[in-house]
């Protein structure tokens, strides 16, 4: 079986499939943030092109390291070595945390806005174990968004244009486009939302990623 190259990935059923869809939602959801008002264009730009590139870093360096989830790369890296996996989590967290001070003033809900947008971000790749599962995910948690303002529109178009081809298993989003689309959104969800909104979406993303494997299995499950 012809191995596959670092623009292509083997996805769950073992097909080679291309993963052009990521750099391309990337692109896309930061492009569409340009017309943003001008501090959630910053924090918008900043969340999703770093996630983006997190992401195709960990998709091209750990496309062969079987460890999953925060505790395998924070042991690995206990152990005195850096994995793709971990600069990806330190990247996307320190991203998420600018931004959200960017968004809002006082220094708690700063801190809650950065939870929430890394958390999307991870959120929305644990959940990228089939074919259009990550897209669909991203689809539904920007429909709320989009009731309190037009940030969410650049990811959902995003996510929209690639779907077609993520489920017909032409291409999929790896952990490139899963990151972009999730910070994308979760820029969307703390700009929308006040404390209490933060401090709900916050404790769901947190219990999301601490029970990362169940999420994960729940979306292996049919939608029908």
């Amino acid at each position: 079986m012809k191995p596959a190259s670092v623009g292509e990935r083997k996805n769950y059923a073992g097909r080679t499939v291309d993963l052009c869809p990521g750099p391309a939602v990337t692109v896309g959801a930061a492009a569409g943030a340009l017309l943003a008002e001008r501090e959630a264009r910053g924090a918008a730009l900043l969340a999703t092109l770093v996630a983006g590139a997190c992401g195709g870093y960990d998709d091209v360096a750990g496309r062969d390291d079987p460890r999953r989830g925060f505790r395998a790369h924070l042991g690995a890296l206990r152990d005195g070595e850096l994995t793709s996996g971990a600069v990806k989590l330190f990247g996307i967290s320190a991203a998420g945390l600018v931004a959200g001070a960017m968004l809002k003033r006082r220094p708690v809900d700063a801190a809650l806005a950065g939870v929430v947008i890394a958390g999307t971000a991870h959120f929305v790749n644990l959940v990228d174990v089939r074919p259009g599962r990550a897209a669909q995910v991203a689809l539904a948690l920007g429909v709320p968004g989009l009731l309190r303002g037009s940030l969410a529109a650049a990811p959902m178009g995003a996510a929209a244009a690639v779907l077609p081809d993520d489920l017909a298993e032409r291409g999929m989003l790896g952990d490139a486009g899963a990151h972009a689309l999730g910070a994308a959104v979760g820029v969307a969800i703390v700009a929308g939302n006040g404390r209490p909104g933060l401090v709900a979406h916050a404790a769901g993303l947190v219990a999301a990623a601490v029970y990362g494997d169940r999420v994960s299995t729940l979306a292996q499950r049919p939608l029908t």
